[in-house]
């Protein structure tokens, strides 16, 4: 297994990397991410511009890796308010067009930093 580090996505705010590579599998394993631009600076906005930021630093982290948005497989989504479901899916469509992973969408209590929205994902290589 590889981890990934990019420095055009957020470093890990904890005991965690951006993603892991399982060579033997050919899949890229994210962790979540929350709308921390690369810089560590919090976005502080509304569920579309939190959403935007976080699917960003998915991408990067996803082509470090060797993959793209186009591979992933599944996405986990955390939202602090399910009132936020259709703002978060308008954007969400923006980058899985064609393209429709499968998702388990669920509400929680609180995210780190306040944020509003997390996702990780799982893609191939």
């Amino acid at each position: 297994m590889v981890e990934i580090l990019t420095l055009k996505a957020p470093q890990a705010i904890g005991p965690y990397s951006q993603g892991i590579v399982h060579d033997g599998l050919g899949l890229i394993y994210t962790s979540g991410q929350i709308a921390l631009e690369a810089n560590g600076n919090f976005l502080i906005g509304d569920i579309k511009s939190q959403t935007k930021q976080v699917l960003e630093n998915l991408k990067f982290i996803l082509e470090a890796g060797k993959s793209s948005i186009q591979k992933v497989l599944k996405t986990t989504v955390f939202l602090t308010n399910m009132d936020y479901f259709d703002d978060f899916n308008e954007v969400y469509f923006n980058f899985f067009k064609e393209h429709k992973p499968a998702r388990s969408t669920v509400a929680v209590k609180a995210l780190p930093k306040n944020a509003l929205v997390e996702i990780e994902c799982i893609a191939f290589i």
